[in-house]
């Protein structure tokens, strides 16, 4: 099911990264920039949760669909936290931290399906909730400006960011932590 709605959807965040980044150097203000940035970003990480309701709707769902996923969401975030870092809306060990995360977590699920076991690190409800926080901060930061005439945006951004951090390592350590078991286990 390479072409299926859903998964036609899940494409359009991967295509939306150069889109986004390009909107930086076009010869347009800053304020624009920022307020398309932002309007981008938002629409393609809605098509997140909108490809898997509509996915499971259509009776769509397949494995590509579940392989690419996640790994869309991935690239997006990774892509818009390195535009944040060049800039210099958030801070390098932020994105280090998120990305990195992302990277062990990844592989870790890799491994674990290797080995037949993975509902050892299934998706977990503090993931999605680090999800969240991160897919609300990162619009924040890229608008960096007053909202509605009173949310400063860089503030409530940056904030939400570390938090966005805390729940990455919090969020690795329980996946570790359900991972390790099997891994001894293994090991034997």
């Amino acid at each position: 099911m390479f072409l299926t709605i859903p998964t036609l959807m899940t494409w359009t965040r991967i295509v939306a990264i150069p889109l986004i980044v390009g909107i930086f150097y076009l010869d347009i203000t800053p304020a624009s920039q920022n307020l398309i940035a932002t309007i981008m970003f938002v629409v393609f990480a809605a098509t997140d949760w909108l490809d898997g309701f509509l996915a499971r709707r259509l009776n769509q769902t397949s494995s590509f669909g579940a392989f690419l996923d996640p790994v869309a969401d991935k690239f997006l975030v990774c892509a818009a936290l390195l535009v944040l870092v060049h800039l210099q809306r958030t801070d390098v060990f932020v994105a280090l931290i998120i990305i990195g995360r992302e990277i062990a977590i990844s592989a870790l699920r890799e491994w674990m399906a290797l080995i037949g076991a993975t509902k050892s690190v299934a998706v977990h409800m503090l993931g999605k909730v680090k999800t969240t926080v991160q897919m609300v901060a990162i619009p924040f930061l890229l608008f960096d400006g007053i909202l509605f005439g009173i949310v400063n945006t860089n503030v409530w951004g940056t904030w939400l960011i570390w938090l966005s951090a805390i729940l990455t390592v919090w969020s690795m350590a329980y996946y570790l932590k359900k991972a390790i078991p099997e891994i001894r286990a293994r090991a034997k």
